[in-house]
């Protein structure tokens, strides 16, 4: 199986990916995943033989690139593809200018998973759509 990740502005496979693993999957709101926020923000997406399997969401604030929305369809997980995600994310907002912080909400059950990608949970646990959080942070090497 062959990955491909790139930066896409045609959010259509993007908000397909989402509605199958937070609202569908995960009981999320619709009004809690389609928080306006679109518009602003840097999407991935990632294809698997060409068909849509996964995707994020980069929004930039400040010195602060954030990644949200990282959504892996079932049938990916386990591949790698969601830290091939991850990684294409930093390359990203390290490559736009004055980021020098990454941030990320993570559901706790996904902390390891992001702590063998170098973040470091910080903070109490939250509730954010009914699923637990904690956020997450890294700096970037320049």
């Amino acid at each position: 199986m062959k990955h491909e990740i790139t930066e896409t502005t045609d959010l259509t496979n993007c908000h397909a990916l989402r509605r199958t693993v937070f609202i569908e999957e995960q009981n999320v709101s619709e009004a809690d995943e389609m928080d306006g926020l679109d518009a602003e923000a840097i999407h991935l997406i990632a294809t698997c033989d060409g068909k849509p399997a996964g995707t994020a969401r980069l929004l930039i604030r400040g010195e602060t690139g954030k990644i949200g929305r990282v959504a892996v369809l079932r049938e990916h997980r386990g591949t790698g593809l969601g830290a091939a995600i991850m990684r294409q994310a930093e390359e990203a907002l390290r490559s736009r200018p004055g980021v020098t912080r990454l941030y990320l909400s993570a559901q706790t059950q996904a902390l390891p998973f992001y702590e063998k990608l170098g973040y470091t949970a910080y903070g109490p646990e939250y509730d954010d759509a009914g699923i637990p959080h904690r956020d997450m942070e890294k700096r970037l090497d320049r």
